[in-house]
């Protein structure tokens, strides 16, 4: 597990009790997920790895799982590198 993934495990933790989320393991079929935690986790997004959301990438797919979060910070980073 990278460093990305372990911050987003870290945060998502607190919001899953005693499930010990995989990396891959749907967060919304899970059933944890309402709009406001929604919120709550792409502000987290935005705020720990200082990027923007854009509403683009508002998508579900983005946000599914450990991993899709991760790439979604890694993508978004790259872009702000590469400017």
């Amino acid at each position: 597990m990278n460093e990305i993934q372990t911050k987003i495990k870290t945060f998502l933790a607190k919001f899953f009790g005693n499930h010990d989320l995989q990396l891959d393991e749907d967060i919304f079929a899970l059933g944890f997920v309402n709009s406001m935690f929604a919120m709550q986790l792409v502000l987290f997004v935005e705020q720990e790895f200082q990027i923007a959301i854009e509403n683009d990438d508002l998508e579900f797919e983005n946000f599914r799982s450990i991993n899709s979060i991760a790439n979604l910070v890694e993508r978004k980073t790259a872009l702000v590198m590469n400017r």
